[in-house]
């Protein structure tokens, strides 16, 4: 039963990792197909291959998730709560995904963790979900949204002698690079959330108790998750890319260079883990509103902006009944 256990929590959290991916692809590439920098079948594949090239470039994050947030259950019932946990946050993400909400896998993730802990009667750390997630999930925003607004503005301010259609071209093939900077870094940040759970899984089975990461459990992870941002998240795409603002190059390059280095900060300096989501969101939503405020469809925005609030707790809230049942099952 521990073995199957196991077995069943890395099964499911490969099927999160898959989620994450076909609900985040949309993250690094609705800007250059809504401006029509990559095409979408190209757009997809790049994402997948900077996806799994991310995966291998640090473990800050893994090892928040794992050992940051929610104390290590033990035996059957430590395996109850990760796989509660881990459909709590699949549910959410298909739920949003279905009304092509761009929500926080990230925020499901740990919604999930800390509702099955609750229900559980495991210990959740109330200062480690403070520092590494609500005040990340706080300031993350924030800094898309004012970096971006900047970004762009010197952008104008450089280019504004230039021609605009010669400017336009270059910023679209300058966005093939954003755009796969931003990959990168959601393969950075989000096939790191996953490592963290496999870890935690692992540890309660007794098969690790070391420091780094397996390779295997790397490489796995690394592949589920650009096997499911290759499947591509067509719903989320069109809110971000057409439904915020209308984007053109050169503001699809600030928003995806913008987001890119916060992502970047965040897993290396930091080691906290941030949604993808939440910063191009806001990125998006800084450099539109160089334009003019009313550019920004801001009533889109507040829907997303309340997705965002919701998708902890109720993430939470569908893990502390799955476990519930569960439970009840076989405890």
């Amino acid at each position: 039963m521990d073995t199957f256990g196991l077995v069943l929590v890395v099964a499911v959290a490969f099927g999160f990792a898959y989620t994450n991916g076909f609900h985040d692809s949309a993250n690094a590439i609705a800007t250059s197909v809504s401006t029509r920098a990559l095409t979408p079948k190209a757009a997809l594949l790049m994402a997948a291959v900077m996806n799994l090239l991310g995966a291998f470039l640090g473990e800050g994050v893994a090892q928040t998730v794992s050992k940051g947030i929610i104390a290590t259950p033990s035996g059957g019932h430590g395996m109850v709560i990760l796989w509660s946990a881990l459909v709590g946050a699949i549910a959410w993400n298909l739920v949003t995904w279905y009304f092509g909400l761009p929500s926080s896998s990230t925020h499901a993730l740990f919604g999930g963790m800390v509702g099955a802990a609750l229900a559980g009667g495991t210990t959740v750390y109330w200062n480690g979900l403070l520092d590494k997630v609500i005040i990340p999930m706080l300031t993350s925003p924030v800094a898309g949204l004012v970096l971006g607004f900047c970004l762009m503005l010197a952008v104008m301010w450089i280019f504004r002698h230039a021609n605009p259609h010669r400017a336009k071209r270059g910023f679209r093939m300058a966005q093939t690079v954003s755009a796969a900077a931003m990959a990168l870094g959601h393969g950075l940040q989000d096939t790191q959330k996953t490592m963290g759970i496999v870890v935690m899984a692992l540890t309660i089975s007794g098969h690790y108790s070391g420091h780094d990461i397996p390779v295997w459990v790397k490489i796995s992870t690394a592949i589920v998750m650009a096997l499911g941002t290759w499947a591509g998240g067509w719903r989320i795409m069109r809110t971000l890319g057409r439904r915020i603002i209308e984007l053109d190059p050169p503001q699809g390059f600030a928003s995806e260079s913008v987001s890119a280095l916060v992502l970047y900060v965040t897993s290396y300096a930091y080691k906290v883990p941030v949604s993808t989501t939440h910063v191009i969101t806001s990125a998006i939503m800084g450099v539109g509103a160089t334009k003019r405020i009313r550019a920004v469809r801001w009533g889109v925005a507040k829907d997303i902006v309340l997705g965002w609030f919701i998708t902890l707790p109720a993430a939470g809230v569908v893990a502390a009944l799955v476990f519930w049942l569960s439970w009840a099952i076989v405890g």
